[in-house]
């Protein structure tokens, strides 16, 4: 009580911002320009994908930034399509087909 009496939301709701990701697993892997990758993994979730910390058959797209290692590499391997944080914004945006 005295926490909410600071003005502290103890309710937490989930808003998704779209649905432009539904159905979709992204794996983010090196460093972004513009965003962290928390930010980034929330970009995913709000927009109703699944972030996910590493690569399968199941990985729909990997979102690669700076000095990305293995999970660039075994997403290569497995024929996984890559984005940059660019593409991935763009994806945002207007959900185009990457």
């Amino acid at each position: 009580e005295r926490l909410t009496g600071l003005g502290l939301n103890m309710h937490y709701t989930s808003e998704k911002a779209s649905n432009r990701l539904t159905g979709l697993t992204l794996v983010v892997t090196g460093t972004l320009e513009t965003l962290s990758r928390d930010e980034a993994n929330a970009l995913i979730v709000n927009n109703g994908g699944k972030a996910a910390n590493s690569v399968s058959k199941k990985t729909s797209y990997v979102v690669a930034g700076e000095n990305a290692g293995s999970k660039l590499t075994k997403a290569q391997q497995l024929g996984v399509p890559v984005l940059s944080e660019a593409q991935f914004l763009e994806m945002l945006r207007e959900k185009a087909k990457f």
